[in-house]
C-alpha cells in the first residue's frame, strides 16, 4: 500500500534578514496510513517544522511532499488552505479555543468551511464531543472547563471533519500528568478504533512511548542520517 505521507529531501530554510537559517537539511520519511508517529529531538531541531510542512501550514524551500496521493508543496495559498481544511485536523499544546464560544460551536467551527446543513454539522459536532467524552459538556464555555476537558475539545474539533491526517503539537505540554494520560489515551483510542493517521510531535519520552513509532530530529536531520553524516565526516 502506498505510504499516506511521502516527504522526499525536503530541505526548508528560513531568511532571517542577510542570513539564510537552515532548518530542515534533506528529510526523507514514508508515514504509512493508519500510523502513529512521535516526533521527538531538543529545541532547534526541526520537528515542528516538520510537522508543519506535513500539515500544509508552511511550504520546503525544495523537495516535495504528498498526502494521500496529492503534492501538496505544489499548491498555491488557495488551495493549500482549502485542502488544510478538508483533510488536517489540528491540536495544539494551548488549545487554541476561541473563549466567547461554548463547547459545541468550538468544535462546529471547521464545518462552517463546508456544505454540511445546519442539522448535519449539529450531527457530525455531537458524534465528535461524544467520542471525547463530552457529550454533556457541549453548552459550557472554555472557562467552564478544565484544562483536560479544553484539549477534549481542541481534538474533537480536530476530528470533527473526518481529517485524512491529525497533527499534534506538544499536546500534553500544558497539561497535568492525569490529564496528559487521558489525551494520549484518547489519541490512541483515535488511531486504533478510527484509524486516523497521527503525527505528534512531543519532547516528552513517556507520551511518545503511546505512538507506534518514535523517530528523534537533530540538527534538521533524521537522527540516523545525522549519525551517517557524523560518521563521514
Amino acid at each position: 500500500m502506498e505510504p499516506l505521507v511521502q516527504i522526499n529531501n525536503v530541505r526548508k530554510i528560513y531568511q532571517r534578514d542577510a542570513f539564510e537559517v537552515p532548518v530542515l537539511n534533506g528529510i526523507t520519511l514514508d508515514v504509512p496510513r493508519g500510523d502513529f508517529l512521535a516526533l521527538m529531538g531538543p529545541s532547534g531541531s526541526g520537528k515542528t517544522t516538520l510537522l508543519n510542512l506535513i500539515a500544509g501550514i508552511d511550504r520546503p524551500t525544495a523537495g516535495s511532499i504528498v498526502v494521500d496521493g496529492r503534492e501538496i508543496s505544489r499548491f498555491n495559498e488557495t488551495a493549500l488552505a482549502s485542502w488544510r481544511a478538508r483533510h488536517v485536523g489540528f491540536i495544539f499544546q494551548l488549545y487554541n479555543l476561541i473563549p466567547v464560544l461554548n463547547a459545541f460551536e468550538n468544535v462546529e467551527l471547521p464545518l462552517l468551511l463546508t456544505k454540511l446543513s445546519r442539522k448535519e454539522r449539529r450531527q457530525h459536532v455531537e458524534a465528535a464531543l461524544n467520542i471525547v467524552g463530552l457529550g454533556d459538556r457541549m453548552s459550557h464555555y472554555p472557562r467552564q472547563l478544565s484544562g483536560g476537558q479544553e484539549q477534549r475539545v481542541a481534538i474533537a474539533r480536530a476530528v470533527v471533519t473526518d481529517p485524512t491526517i491529525i497533527v499534534a503539537d506538544e499536546p500534553t505540554g500544558d497539561l497535568d500528568a492525569r490529564n496528559a494520560q487521558e489525551t494520549l489515551d484518547l489519541l490512541q483510542q483515535l488511531n486504533e478504533e478510527f484509524e486516523k493517521t497521527i503525527v505528534m510531535v512531543t519532547h516528552d519520552p513517556k507520551a511518545a512511548q503511546h505512538a507506534k513509532r518514535i523517530l528523534h530530529l537533530e540538527k534538521g536531520l533524521l537522527a540516523e542520517s545525522a549519525a551517517e553524516q557524523a560518521a563521514e565526516a
